[in-house]
Protein backbone atom coordinates (compact mmCIF):
# COMPACT_ATOMS: atom_id res chain seq x y z
CA UNK A 1 0.00 0.00 0.00
CA UNK A 2 0.65 3.48 -0.12
CA UNK A 3 0.24 6.20 2.12
CA UNK A 4 -0.39 9.69 1.60
CA UNK A 5 0.04 12.17 4.03
CA UNK A 6 -1.08 16.03 3.17
CA UNK A 7 -0.07 19.40 4.22
CA UNK A 8 -3.92 20.39 4.76
CA UNK A 9 -2.29 24.37 6.07
CA UNK A 10 -0.86 24.69 2.68
CA UNK A 11 -3.51 23.35 1.17
CA UNK A 12 -6.02 25.88 2.46
CA UNK A 13 -3.92 28.12 1.60
CA UNK A 14 -3.27 27.64 -1.93
CA UNK A 15 -7.13 27.26 -2.57
CA UNK A 16 -7.59 30.11 -0.72
CA UNK A 17 -5.65 32.40 -3.29
CA UNK A 18 -6.56 30.04 -6.43
CA UNK A 19 -10.83 29.99 -5.94
CA UNK A 20 -13.24 32.54 -6.09
CA UNK A 21 -15.21 33.59 -3.02
CA UNK A 22 -17.77 31.11 -2.11
CA UNK A 23 -20.13 31.43 0.51
CA UNK A 24 -21.94 28.92 2.91
CA UNK A 25 -25.70 28.80 3.96
CA UNK A 26 -24.55 31.43 7.17
CA UNK A 27 -22.69 33.87 4.70
CA UNK A 28 -19.50 32.37 5.65
CA UNK A 29 -16.68 32.10 3.59
CA UNK A 30 -16.06 28.45 2.64
CA UNK A 31 -14.74 28.95 -1.00
CA UNK A 32 -10.77 27.25 0.25
CA UNK A 33 -12.20 24.44 2.13
CA UNK A 34 -14.76 23.33 -1.06
CA UNK A 35 -11.20 23.23 -2.97
CA UNK A 36 -9.36 21.27 0.10
CA UNK A 37 -12.25 18.73 -0.34
CA UNK A 38 -12.58 18.18 -3.95
CA UNK A 39 -8.56 18.27 -4.27
CA UNK A 40 -8.68 15.35 -1.53
CA UNK A 41 -11.53 13.21 -3.42
CA UNK A 42 -9.81 13.61 -6.50
CA UNK A 43 -6.11 12.14 -4.78
CA UNK A 44 -8.84 9.51 -3.51
CA UNK A 45 -10.74 8.60 -7.31
CA UNK A 46 -7.17 8.27 -8.25
CA UNK A 47 -6.58 5.35 -6.49
CA UNK A 48 -5.30 6.91 -2.43
CA UNK A 49 -6.48 4.32 0.33
CA UNK A 50 -4.56 5.26 2.80
CA UNK A 51 -4.77 9.32 3.38
CA UNK A 52 -4.45 11.20 6.31
CA UNK A 53 -4.86 15.18 6.20
CA UNK A 54 -2.26 17.07 8.70
CA UNK A 55 -3.34 21.00 10.11
CA UNK A 56 -2.12 23.47 12.26
CA UNK A 57 -5.65 23.54 14.27
CA UNK A 58 -3.64 26.65 16.20
CA UNK A 59 -0.74 28.46 13.99
CA UNK A 60 1.32 29.31 17.09
CA UNK A 61 3.75 26.31 18.21
CA UNK A 62 6.05 25.84 21.01
CA UNK A 63 8.29 27.30 18.11
CA UNK A 64 7.14 30.81 19.02
CA UNK A 65 8.48 30.87 22.34
CA UNK A 66 11.94 29.62 21.33
CA UNK A 67 11.83 32.87 18.72
CA UNK A 68 10.26 35.95 19.20
CA UNK A 69 9.96 36.89 15.17
CA UNK A 70 8.09 33.08 14.40
CA UNK A 71 4.75 33.10 12.28
CA UNK A 72 2.06 33.69 13.91
CA UNK A 73 -1.45 34.16 12.79
CA UNK A 74 -1.19 38.16 12.64
CA UNK A 75 -1.74 39.15 9.42
CA UNK A 76 -4.28 36.09 7.92
CA UNK A 77 -6.90 37.29 6.32
CA UNK A 78 -9.91 36.89 8.86
CA UNK A 79 -12.17 34.54 6.00
CA UNK A 80 -8.90 32.64 5.78
CA UNK A 81 -8.39 32.10 9.10
CA UNK A 82 -11.63 31.07 9.80
CA UNK A 83 -11.67 28.15 7.51
CA UNK A 84 -9.30 26.15 9.41
CA UNK A 85 -11.74 24.52 11.63
CA UNK A 86 -15.12 24.25 9.15
CA UNK A 87 -11.97 22.34 6.92
CA UNK A 88 -11.08 19.69 9.48
CA UNK A 89 -14.99 19.14 10.78
CA UNK A 90 -15.93 18.42 6.96
CA UNK A 91 -12.47 16.09 6.31
CA UNK A 92 -13.21 14.05 9.09
CA UNK A 93 -17.22 14.20 7.82
CA UNK A 94 -16.12 13.16 4.67
CA UNK A 95 -14.14 9.82 6.22
CA UNK A 96 -10.29 11.02 6.32
CA UNK A 97 -8.41 11.02 9.25
CA UNK A 98 -7.43 14.85 9.76
CA UNK A 99 -4.47 15.46 12.18
CA UNK A 100 -5.04 18.68 13.82
CA UNK A 101 -1.91 20.28 15.58
CA UNK A 102 -1.89 22.40 19.04
CA UNK A 103 1.34 22.56 20.47
CA UNK A 104 3.40 21.46 17.67
CA UNK A 105 2.59 22.40 13.35
CA UNK A 106 1.00 20.28 11.06
CA UNK A 107 4.55 19.95 9.56
CA UNK A 108 5.89 18.02 12.54
CA UNK A 109 2.13 15.56 11.95
CA UNK A 110 3.53 14.89 8.44
CA UNK A 111 6.79 13.94 9.85
CA UNK A 112 5.86 12.19 12.54
CA UNK A 113 3.05 10.31 10.42
CA UNK A 114 5.90 9.60 7.87
CA UNK A 115 7.89 8.11 10.75
CA UNK A 116 5.26 5.54 11.72
CA UNK A 117 4.27 4.63 8.44
CA UNK A 118 7.78 3.91 7.08
CA UNK A 119 7.99 1.42 9.82
CA UNK A 120 5.03 -0.52 8.22
CA UNK A 121 6.54 -3.12 5.80
CA UNK A 122 3.35 -3.29 4.15
CA UNK A 123 3.93 0.05 3.29
CA UNK A 124 5.53 0.61 0.05
CA UNK A 125 5.71 3.99 -0.35
CA UNK A 126 4.69 7.26 1.97
CA UNK A 127 3.93 10.46 -0.23
CA UNK A 128 4.42 13.45 2.34
CA UNK A 129 2.26 15.87 -0.27
CA UNK A 130 3.30 19.41 0.13
CA UNK A 131 6.73 21.46 -0.99
CA UNK A 132 7.28 22.83 2.01
CA UNK A 133 11.61 22.45 2.23
CA UNK A 134 11.05 21.74 5.65
CA UNK A 135 9.52 18.21 4.65
CA UNK A 136 12.59 17.52 2.86
CA UNK A 137 14.31 16.43 5.86
CA UNK A 138 11.97 13.82 6.49
CA UNK A 139 12.47 11.86 3.04
CA UNK A 140 14.50 8.62 3.18
CA UNK A 141 15.92 6.58 -0.21
CA UNK A 142 13.29 6.46 -1.98
CA UNK A 143 10.41 5.12 0.15
CA UNK A 144 9.76 8.34 2.17
CA UNK A 145 9.23 10.87 -0.71
CA UNK A 146 8.27 14.23 -1.15
CA UNK A 147 5.37 14.96 -3.52
CA UNK A 148 4.30 18.59 -4.82
CA UNK A 149 1.05 17.74 -6.48
CA UNK A 150 0.34 21.16 -8.23
CA UNK A 151 3.85 20.96 -10.08
CA UNK A 152 3.42 17.38 -10.22
CA UNK A 153 6.70 16.86 -8.85
CA UNK A 154 8.17 14.22 -6.62
CA UNK A 155 11.33 14.44 -4.76
CA UNK A 156 13.23 11.55 -3.06
CA UNK A 157 16.50 10.93 -1.62
CA UNK A 158 18.75 11.67 -4.63
CA UNK A 159 16.11 14.58 -5.43
CA UNK A 160 16.72 16.37 -2.53
CA UNK A 161 20.44 16.49 -2.51
CA UNK A 162 19.68 17.65 -6.71
CA UNK A 163 17.64 20.41 -5.56
CA UNK A 164 19.40 21.75 -2.22
CA UNK A 165 22.81 20.15 -2.42
CA UNK A 166 22.74 18.04 0.96
CA UNK A 167 21.12 15.37 2.03
CA UNK A 168 17.51 15.06 4.27
CA UNK A 169 19.13 15.11 7.33
CA UNK A 170 20.97 18.05 6.90
CA UNK A 171 17.94 19.98 5.88
CA UNK A 172 17.91 21.77 9.33
CA UNK A 173 21.35 22.66 9.35
CA UNK A 174 20.69 24.03 5.65
CA UNK A 175 17.56 26.01 6.60
CA UNK A 176 19.62 27.45 10.33
CA UNK A 177 22.21 29.12 7.91
CA UNK A 178 20.03 30.00 5.17
CA UNK A 179 16.58 30.68 7.17
CA UNK A 180 13.20 30.48 6.11
CA UNK A 181 11.25 33.67 5.78
CA UNK A 182 7.84 31.67 5.72
CA UNK A 183 8.38 30.55 8.93
CA UNK A 184 9.92 34.06 10.16
CA UNK A 185 13.60 32.96 10.89
CA UNK A 186 16.36 35.23 8.99
CA UNK A 187 19.03 32.74 8.41
CA UNK A 188 23.02 33.95 9.92
CA UNK A 189 24.14 37.39 7.61
CA UNK A 190 26.19 36.85 4.18
CA UNK A 191 25.32 32.78 4.13
CA UNK A 192 23.00 31.87 1.28
CA UNK A 193 21.93 28.82 -0.37
CA UNK A 194 25.36 27.99 -2.72
CA UNK A 195 27.21 28.89 0.04
CA UNK A 196 25.75 26.53 2.90
CA UNK A 197 25.45 23.55 0.44
CA UNK A 198 28.89 23.86 -0.35
CA UNK A 199 29.82 23.79 3.40
CA UNK A 200 27.30 20.96 4.58
CA UNK A 201 28.27 19.04 1.47
CA UNK A 202 31.79 18.11 3.63
CA UNK A 203 31.00 18.66 7.22
CA UNK A 204 26.64 17.99 7.19
CA UNK A 205 25.98 19.55 10.54
CA UNK A 206 26.80 22.78 12.05
CA UNK A 207 28.71 21.44 14.71
CA UNK A 208 31.17 19.84 12.57
CA UNK A 209 32.28 23.02 10.71
CA UNK A 210 35.66 24.03 11.58
CA UNK A 211 35.67 27.57 13.23
CA UNK A 212 38.69 28.71 11.16
CA UNK A 213 38.26 29.00 6.89
CA UNK A 214 41.89 27.86 6.71
CA UNK A 215 40.86 24.58 8.19
CA UNK A 216 38.08 24.13 5.92
CA UNK A 217 38.26 21.51 2.41
CA UNK A 218 35.80 23.37 0.52
CA UNK A 219 37.55 26.86 -1.10
CA UNK A 220 34.49 29.07 -1.39
CA UNK A 221 34.51 32.65 -2.21
CA UNK A 222 34.48 35.07 1.44
CA UNK A 223 35.31 31.86 3.57
CA UNK A 224 36.44 33.74 6.17
CA UNK A 225 33.89 36.17 6.81
CA UNK A 226 31.45 33.18 6.87
CA UNK A 227 33.58 31.28 9.18
CA UNK A 228 33.74 34.22 11.26
CA UNK A 229 29.90 34.96 10.92
CA UNK A 230 29.29 31.58 12.35
CA UNK A 231 31.94 31.85 15.08
CA UNK A 232 29.60 35.30 16.03
CA UNK A 233 26.17 34.12 15.20
CA UNK A 234 26.59 30.34 16.79
CA UNK A 235 23.84 30.22 19.52
CA UNK A 236 21.13 31.54 16.47
CA UNK A 237 22.53 29.31 14.57
CA UNK A 238 21.62 26.56 16.81
CA UNK A 239 18.60 28.03 18.13
CA UNK A 240 17.56 28.32 14.69
CA UNK A 241 18.16 24.50 13.74
CA UNK A 242 16.07 23.92 16.33
CA UNK A 243 13.14 25.96 14.62
CA UNK A 244 13.88 24.21 11.32
CA UNK A 245 14.14 20.31 13.11
CA UNK A 246 10.30 18.31 12.85
CA UNK A 247 9.17 16.64 15.36
CA UNK A 248 8.35 12.34 15.09
CA UNK A 249 7.03 12.15 17.94
CA UNK A 250 3.67 13.69 17.31
CA UNK A 251 0.42 12.24 18.62
CA UNK A 252 -0.87 11.29 15.29
CA UNK A 253 -1.79 7.65 14.47
CA UNK A 254 -0.70 3.98 16.10
CA UNK A 255 -1.26 2.36 12.88
CA UNK A 256 -1.63 2.74 9.02
CA UNK A 257 -4.98 0.69 9.08
CA UNK A 258 -6.34 4.10 10.76
CA UNK A 259 -6.09 5.74 7.64
CA UNK A 260 -7.58 3.50 5.47
CA UNK A 261 -10.79 5.85 3.64
CA UNK A 262 -13.86 3.82 3.25
CA UNK A 263 -16.01 6.97 2.79
CA UNK A 264 -17.99 9.27 4.09
CA UNK A 265 -19.81 9.61 6.69
CA UNK A 266 -23.66 9.39 6.70
CA UNK A 267 -23.68 13.34 7.94
CA UNK A 268 -21.55 14.18 4.92
CA UNK A 269 -24.34 14.60 3.02
CA UNK A 270 -25.59 17.67 5.48
CA UNK A 271 -21.99 19.17 5.41
CA UNK A 272 -21.82 19.39 1.80
CA UNK A 273 -25.00 20.73 1.25
CA UNK A 274 -24.40 23.19 4.00
CA UNK A 275 -21.42 24.25 2.00
CA UNK A 276 -22.92 24.68 -1.13
CA UNK A 277 -21.66 22.38 -3.31
CA UNK A 278 -23.81 18.77 -2.59
CA UNK A 279 -21.66 17.28 -5.48
CA UNK A 280 -19.21 16.73 -3.18
CA UNK A 281 -21.44 14.27 -1.55
CA UNK A 282 -21.82 12.19 -4.75
CA UNK A 283 -18.34 11.99 -5.44
CA UNK A 284 -17.64 11.14 -2.37
CA UNK A 285 -20.23 8.33 -2.53
CA UNK A 286 -19.46 7.06 -6.30
CA UNK A 287 -15.93 6.84 -5.08
CA UNK A 288 -16.62 4.28 -2.15
CA UNK A 289 -19.10 2.48 -4.38
CA UNK A 290 -16.94 1.57 -7.08
CA UNK A 291 -14.41 0.19 -4.07
CA UNK A 292 -16.90 -1.58 -2.95
CA UNK A 293 -17.46 -3.17 -6.46
CA UNK A 294 -13.88 -3.66 -7.11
Amino acid sequence: MNVHLVDGTYELFRHYFALPSAKDAGGREVGAVRGVLSSMLSLLGDGATHLAVATDHVVESFRNELWHGYKTSEGIDPELLGQFHPLEDALRAMGVVVLAMVELEADDALASGAAIAAADPRVERVLICTPDKDLAQAVVGTRVVQFDRRAREMRDERGVVDKFGVPPASIPDYLALTGDTADGYPGLPGWGARSAAAVLAVYEHLERIPPRAEDWSVKLRGAGRLAETLREYRPQAFLFRQLATLRTDAPVFASVDELHWTGPRPDFADVATSLGSSSLHARATAIAEKRSLA
